[in-house]
Order: C-alpha cells, then sequence, then structure tokens
C-alpha cells in the first residue's frame, strides 16, 4: 500500500479535489492521501463486525485495493459516508464467506457418504463432537500436494471438478482420483486420532 505523508495541500484540499486528482491521475499516493485519514474509522468497523484485530488489519489492507477498483465506478458526493459503506458491505461478504465454508465443512463432516466404512454404516466419528472441526482441519493440513490442494477447492471453494483441474493444470480423472485417495487418508487421520483419544 503507498501513502504519502499529507502535506500542507492536501490538507487544504477537500476529499472531492483528491477524488478528481486520482480519478484523472490514477496515481495511488493521491489515494493513500485520501485514504489515510480515514484509515481508523474503517479499521474501527472491521473490528466491529469481523472481531478480530488481525482481520480487521488486513481488511483495511483489502479495501485500499478495492478503492482502487471501486472509485471511478463510483459518483462519490460523501467519501467518508461512501467509505463507510463500502467497508460495512465488505466485513458483510467476509461474515458470509466464512459462514459459507463453515456450513460447507459441517455438512462434509456429517456426511454419511465421506464416513461410510463400506456398508457397515455410519463411523461412529459421524457423531461429531465440538473439536471435530478443529480435528479435520489439523488433518486437512497434514495432507500432501495436489491431494490437500483439491480438497481445499472443492469444499472450501466450492469449486467444480473442472475448474480444479484447469486450476492446477491437470486431468479431471487426477482431480477426482486425488480427492478420493484425500478422502481415505482423512478418515484414517481422524481415526486414528480418535483412537489416540480413547
Amino acid at each position: 500500500m503507498i501513502f504519502n505523508l499529507n502535506s500542507k495541500k492536501r490538507l487544504q484540499q477537500s476529499d472531492e479535489e483528491i477524488l478528481d486528482e486520482f480519478r484523472s491521475t490514477g496515481d495511488l499516493k493521491i489515494l493513500g492521501d485520501l485514504y489515510t485519514p480515514y484509515m481508523n474509522l474503517v479499521y474501527g468497523v472491521c473490528l466491529k463486525y469481523l472481531r478480530d484485530r488481525d482481520e480487521a488489519m488486513d481488511a483495511v489492507m483489502q479495501i485500499f485495493e478495492k478503492l482502487v477498483i471501486e472509485i471511478p465506478r463510483h459518483d462519490i458526493k460523501n467519501f467518508k459516508s461512501w467509505l463507510h459503506v463500502l467497508t460495512k458491505n465488505y466485513c458483510l461478504m467476509q461474515i458470509r464467506s466464512d459462514k459459507s465454508k463453515k456450513e460447507n465443512l459441517e455438512e462434509w463432516i456429517n456426511s454419511t457418504e465421506f464416513f461410510m466404512e463400506n456398508e457397515a454404516g455410519v463411523h461412529p466419528i459421524d457423531e461429531a463432537d465440538e473439536n471435530m472441526e478443529l480435528r479435520l482441519l489439523r488433518c486437512i493440513e497434514k495432507l500432501k500436494g495436489e491431494q490437500k490442494q483439491c480438497i481445499e477447492h472443492f469444499y472450501f471453494g466450492n469449486m467444480s471438478y473442472e475448474d480444479i483441474a484447469a486450476s492446477l493444470a491437470v486431468d479431471e480423472k487426477k482431480v477426482k482420483s486425488s480427492l478420493q485417495n484425500a478422502k481415505r487418508n482423512l478418515k484414517i487421520c481422524l481415526e486414528l486420532n480418535n483412537e489416540e483419544e480413547r
């Protein structure tokens, strides 16, 4: 992120004047001059919604990058109010995205197809305790290479076999195979963890 220390000239300019200057030049230093006085405001809004200091700090950086794209698209009358709404909407989208990932994970955890052991029925792990999510994430971290990438793309990114294949530059059959192997390895990992806890 590029920020200039506010000069006397900048302090004498209105937000609208700095906005016009940024629109005409595309200079990120000028955008930095506009954004810097509002960073505390943006951080405060992000912290309120995201409830995590690190995530709020990351959001402050991401929103600056978003401004580069969004400002030319909008006729902004009051930058402070517009920025507040943009920040709030960004945070809400992040929350929805995180919720979607969590729901996908929970749905996957509770999937009888995933935990089916031959025809013997659902594996006892299917009755997931509150630590299940954490244990599963740890097991995913232990996966190697394409297996880990495929699992993350498929379950957390909601990507199709075709999209994953294109992303990883591999054949769709390889994606299916990697997913099957990853599921098997995750099941083994979870079973081992379960045994250790007994």
